[in-house]
C-alpha cells in the first residue's frame, strides 16, 4: 500500500482539483438544495417509494382477491348492496290489466329493479303481435329509442333485463306492434336500479341475515377479474421498482469494474475486452430475452422476475463499461496517477482509491438515468407477455390487461400507465439535476 505522505505536492493538488476533496460533495448537495427541479423530483421519489413500501400495510387488500360482483368497476367508495337470487323463477306471461293511477302515469310496471336484473310488465293488448323493448340512459335524446334489448311475441307481456346494469338512471321503452308492424301503443318508464349482488357470488360466511352486504371501497376501481386496482398498483410498484433498481445496480457495478480493468490493462487485453463489449452490444435484447426465457424454462407459477433480471444484467453492462473505460483513459494520464504508479501502487489501489472517486459523479448520473430505462424495459416486456408472469402484478402487465378494454374501462390501463410515466419522469428529472450539480464548471 502506498504511503501518501511521500507523494509529490502536484499529486495532492491535482486530485483536489478533480473533485475528490471533502468540499466537492457538500457543494453538490448545496446545488441540489437550491434547484427546484431537484427538490420536486426528490420529494416525488420519496413519496413514490413510501407508497409502494408502506402502502400495502395501510391498504391491506389482497391484490389477488376477486370481487365477482364488481368486475371492471370504475373507482367507487364503500357502499351496501342487497343480495338477490338471480335464478329466482319469474314468469313473463302473467296477464296484467292494471290501469295506471293517473293519466300521466305509464302502464309499464317495474316489478324489480336492481343491478342484477330489471323486470318489466306491461298491459295485454288484444291486437298486439309483438313488443319491442329499448333501454337508454339519461344522455340519450328523446327522439332515439335507445339500445334494442329484445323483441318478444304476444302473449308474453314481460321482460327481464340483465345486460350490464349499473346504479344509474335508465329509460325503458316498450313499443307494441300488430301483425302488420303498425304501432299500437308505446310506453316509457324511468328506472334507477338498486345496487345488488347475486347470492351465488357471495360466500356463506359473507351472507348476511338481513339480505344486505357491505361492498368495500375501490379508490382506483377493479380490473377485468374483479381485483382491486389500488392493491395491484402498490404491489406492482414494488415489482417494477425492484427490477428498476436492482438490475441497473448490478450491471453498472459490473460494467464499472470491467471498464476500469480494461482501461488499466491496456494493449491487447484492452482490445480483446472491448471486442467482447462490442459483441454483447450487437445482441438483440428482445430476441435474447426470448431465448433466455426458453433456456431457463420459466415454470407455471413463477413470476419471471429472475429471468428478466439476469437478461437485463447480461445485456446492460457494456454501456457503463465503455463510459468508465473512456473516463479512466483520460484520468490515468494525470500526474497524480503517474505519481501513485511510480510509488508502487497496484491496479486495485489505483482503481478504488484514485480513479473511481473521480468518476463517481458520472457513475451516479448513469445509474440515475439507467433506472427509468430498466423500468420502461420491464413494462414493455411485461406488456408483450415476456416479463412478469401473471398473476404476479406489475405495471406493464396491468397495462397489457387494460389494452383490450381501453374504450370501455379506460381506468384499467390509465392508472398503471400514469404510474410508469410519472416514475420515468421523476428519475429523468433527478438525473438532469444531478448531472448539472456535478458539473464542476457550474457556478454554485
Amino acid at each position: 500500500m502506498t504511503d501518501e505522505r511521500f507523494l509529490p505536492a502536484v499529486y495532492h493538488q491535482t486530485e483536489i482539483n478533480l473533485g475528490a476533496s471533502s468540499r466537492y460533495w457538500p457543494t453538490v448537495w448545496r446545488r441540489l438544495r437550491h434547484d427546484p427541479q431537484a427538490i420536486l423530483s426528490l420529494g416525488l421519489l420519496i413519496a413514490l417509494v413510501a407508497a409502494v413500501l408502506v402502502g400495502p400495510w395501510l391498504w391491506s387488500v389482497d391484490p389477488s382477491q376477486q370481487y365477482l360482483n364488481q368486475i371492471s368497476h370504475p373507482p367507487v367508495g364503500a357502499s351496501e348492496a342487497v343480495v338477490v337470487d338471480t335464478f329466482e323463477p319469474w314468469s313473463d306471461q302473467v296477464a296484467h290489466d292494471q290501469a295506471p293511477n293517473s293519466a300521466t302515469e305509464s302502464p309499464l310496471i317495474v316489478e324489480a329493479a336492481n343491478t342484477e336484473f330489471v323486470r318489466l310488465r306491461w298491459p295485454v293488448l288484444p291486437n298486439a303481435a309483438r313488443f319491442q323493448i329499448f333501454r337508454s340512459d339519461q344522455q340519450t335524446a328523446e327522439t332515439i329509442p335507445g339500445l334494442p334489448l329484445a323483441t318478444v311475441n304476444a302473449p308474453v307481456n314481460g321482460y327481464q333485463d340483465s345486460l350490464n346494469l349499473t346504479s344509474r338512471k335508465y329509460r325503458y321503452r316498450v313499443i307494441a306492434l300488430d301483425a302488420n308492424e303498425a304501432v299500437l301503443d308505446r310506453w316509457e318508464v324511468h328506472v334507477t336500479p338498486q345496487l345488488a349482488i347475486s347470492r351465488y357470488a357471495v360466500t356463506l360466511s359473507q351472507l348476511p341475515e338481513q339480505g344486505v352486504i357491505a361492498i368495500p371501497a375501490h379508490p382506483l376501481g377493479t380490473d377485468h377479474l374483479g381485483r382491486d386496482m389500488l392493491a395491484r398498483m402498490l404491489e406492482g410498484g414494488r415489482t417494477s421498482l425492484f427490477i428498476g433498481l436492482v438490475a441497473p445496480l448490478f450491471y453498472i457495478l459490473f460494467g464499472v469494474l470491467y471498464g476500469a480493468t480494461s482501461a488499466l490493462l491496456g494493449g491487447r487485453a484492452d482490445a480483446m475486452m472491448m471486442n467482447v463489449v462490442d459483441f454483447v452490444i450487437a445482441l438483440p435484447f428482445l430476441l435474447f430475452m426470448i431465448l433466455f426465457r426458453v433456456a431457463v424454462g420459466t415454470e407455471p407459477g413463477d413470476s419471471g422476475i429472475t429471468a428478466m433480471l439476469v437478461a437485463m444484467i447480461a445485456l446492460g453492462w457494456p454501456s457503463p463499461a465503455r463510459l468508465v473505460r473512456g473516463e479512466i483513459l483520460k484520468l490515468r494520464e494525470m500526474p497524480y496517477v503517474e505519481a501513485a504508479r511510480l510509488m508502487g501502487a497496484g491496479r486495485g489501489y489505483l482503481i478504488t482509491r484514485h480513479l473511481l472517486p473521480n468518476i463517481m459523479g458520472s457513475i451516479l448520473v448513469t445509474f440515475t438515468f439507467a433506472i427509468p430505462s430498466a423500468i420502461f424495459a420491464e413494462a414493455f416486456l411485461s406488456f408483450i407477455g415476456l416479463g412478469v408472469v401473471p398473476p404476479a402484478p406489475s405495471w406493464g402487465a396491468m397495462c397489457n390487461d387494460g389494452l383490450a378494454r381501453l374504450l370501455t374501462q379506460p381506468h384499467i390501463m390509465l392508472f398503471p400507465a400514469l404510474a410508469i410515466s410519472l416514475t420515468v419522469l421523476i428519475f429523468n428529472l433527478l438525473g438532469d439535476s444531478l448531472r448539472d450539480a456535478m458539473t464542476l464548471e457550474q457556478k454554485g
